[in-house]
């Protein structure tokens, strides 16, 4: 494949940008809406980010006017130095707009991974000057798996995904017209007032190596540095406020325990090992990560080229980082899959290519190679005894068993396709793929999570209904669940059983929220008053002390 069709940076500044993009664009922005506001508010937040960063912004939401809570957030009434609260911000808007309940929590986030999607179009078609290999890439994007579930979450990292990728047009569109290297400075500050300053740093220095290989001349232009100067000074005079506020207690909390401790120590456990996400990528990359490493190679392969070095320093420089940090979470390898995605964009350029010359091809090109076709059929024997795994389960896998069936379909008839040079395939993976995808957002297993500990609703709903307002609620469940403290608008606190008799002891009049064995064993040691139940779970207290009895005081 020549060179021309990848790269090459036009001669005149315009844009290679058509009518036919813009349309493209408008339709990429719909499908992805729909897939990720599908049945948004259905399913109940889930520990730990999104109950957490739900109830930081309820409270910005439910704050009295004037009080600037959105500018110094608080969780459960104590200050909240976690993370900047630009995110926090837009839901607590939405909460007020819309009501506070799941849909409106989603919603911020939804909407800004939804727009990450034709942003990337615009990357692609940017370095590749084609269109085939930037609307590749922007479909494998869209139904790339954690793209389109975490997402969809009441987190920080859909907000990630599309500010990152608002630094990457900047950064690449600035090749052309230096004039939009004053927009990578907004990228860069979104980017620290969404997670902080060290993702900012990282993907802001990822963007000017990328600059310093491809472009060099433009590290000198006073466009990029005045652009990085502007976009800073929202973000620093965030910083600002939290340190006259807080003092030197916000460097330690923000800055240091939840931020670059989390490079050599495991913050609150969670850890792995330093192929960790190599493994997350592995695991939730059906069908493309069959594609991927041949994308890969051929990254490698035309690394002369402007869409290559972004990948490489991208994709290399990124996960090099998250994997040497000592705290390993799912969500962090997100903004891998934007790299990713043109990697294996551009591999299936190259597939359309040769399926689309059968026939007439020149012999310097060669023929889908018969290994796609076989790769293909091997997805589809494993999806298809997937399915049927859990079709003869419970009753409540069959619907995950019928998406997996979409999919093994899919990759049945994909096979097919590429066994007969047919380069229809690719758009039978996509299609198919994005199919399945609304089929699971359909299902309660989008957010699988939920199924790792009991429901949180109706328990919530039970403290709302026996616990008095403002009251603690002590509880013998073995870790702190933020979603619970979200729905029932009192605080929750995990103890360990002589904790909970202290508590039975000591205070005027305890709440505690015991499973069936805490139950029996503190019930032994003391009457209790029940004043509830749900999930298996009992909410008690201390039974009222009775009044004495006058009339037989007087007699006496």
């Amino acid at each position: 494949m020549s060179q021309a069709l990848y790269d090459g940076v036009p001669q005149s500044g315009r844009s290679p940008l058509d009518r036919a993009d813009g349309m493209l664009i408008g339709a990429l922005l719909l499908l992805a809406l729909a897939l990720l506001l599908i049945n948004l508010g259905e399913l109940p937040l889930r520990d730990w980010d999104e109950g957490t960063v739900a109830q930081v912004a309820k409270e910005i939401a439910q704050a009295p006017e004037g009080s600037l809570r959105w500018l110094f957030p608080t969780l459960g009434g104590e200050p909240y130095l976690n993370k900047p609260t630009l995110v926090h911000g837009l839901m607590a808007i939405a909460f007020q707009l819309g009501g506070i309940h799941e849909w409106t929590a989603r919603l911020p986030g939804a909407l800004l991974t939804a727009l990450s999607v034709p942003l990337l179009y615009l990357v692609g078609r940017d370095l590749f000057l084609q269109r085939a290999p930037a609307l590749f890439a922007t479909l494998v994007y869209l139904t790339w798996l954690p793209v389109a579930r975490l997402g969809r979450l009441a987190m920080l990292d859909g907000a990630v995904l599309c500010f990152s990728l608002v630094m990457m047009v900047c950064v690449v569109r600035s090749r052309r017209d230096v004039r939009f290297a004053l927009g990578i400075g907004l990228g860069f500050g979104l980017l620290a007032l969404t997670k902080g300053v060290m993702l900012a740093l990282l993907l802001g220095a990822i963007a000017l190596v990328f600059l310093r290989w491809d472009t060099p001349r433009l590290l000198t232009q006073p466009y990029l540095w005045l652009g990085l100067l502007l976009g800073t000074l929202p973000a620093a005079a965030w910083y600002g406020a939290q340190w006259v506020q807080y003092g030197p207690d916000f460097l330690g909390r923000n800055l240091v325990n939840q931020s670059f401790r989390r490079i050599w120590a495991s913050v609150e456990n969670n850890s792995g090992p330093p192929w960790y996400y190599l493994v997350e990528v592995i695991k939730y990359s059906a069908p493309w990560l069959l594609f991927l490493p041949a994308g890969l190679r051929h990254t490698w392969e035309a690394q002369a080229l402007g869409w290559a070095k972004l990948v490489l320093v991208w994709s290399g420089g990124y996960l090099l980082a998250i994997s040497l940090m000592a705290t390993k979470l799912p969500w962090y390898a997100l903004p891998l899959y934007p790299p990713l995605a043109l990697a294996v964009g551009a591999q299936l350029a190259v597939l359309w290519q040769q399926g689309r010359r059968t026939g007439v091809r020149p012999y310097t090109q060669e023929p889908l190679s018969i290994r796609w076709s076989y790769a293909l059929t091997g997805l589809a024997a494993v999806a298809l005894a997937a399915g049927f795994y859990l079709l003869l389960g419970q009753a409540d896998t069959r619907d995950a068993a019928q998406l997996i069936g979409t999919l093994a379909i899919t990759l049945a008839i994909a096979a097919l396709l590429a066994a007969r040079q047919n380069p229809q395939f690719i758009l039978v993976l996509v299609w198919g793929t994005y199919l399945a995808l609304m089929q699971l957002m359909l299902t309660p297993h989008w957010v699988w999570e939920l199924a790792e500990a009991y429901p949180v609703r109706p328990v919530a709903a039970l403290i709302q209904q026996v616990v008095p307002p403002g009251a603690t609620v002590y509880t013998s469940f073995p870790y702190q669940r933020p979603s619970l403290n979200f729905y029932s608008d009192r605080p929750v606190i995990p103890a360990s059983l002589p904790d909970l008799r202290r508590h039975l002891r000591q205070d005027s009049q305890p709440f505690l929220l015991l499973g069936r064995a805490p139950l029996a064993r503190l019930s032994a040691d003391q009457p209790l008053a029940e004043l509830g139940s749900a999930q298996g779970l009992t909410v008690v207290t201390t039974p009222p002390t009775p009044a004495p009895d006058t009339a037989a005081a007087a007699a006496r």
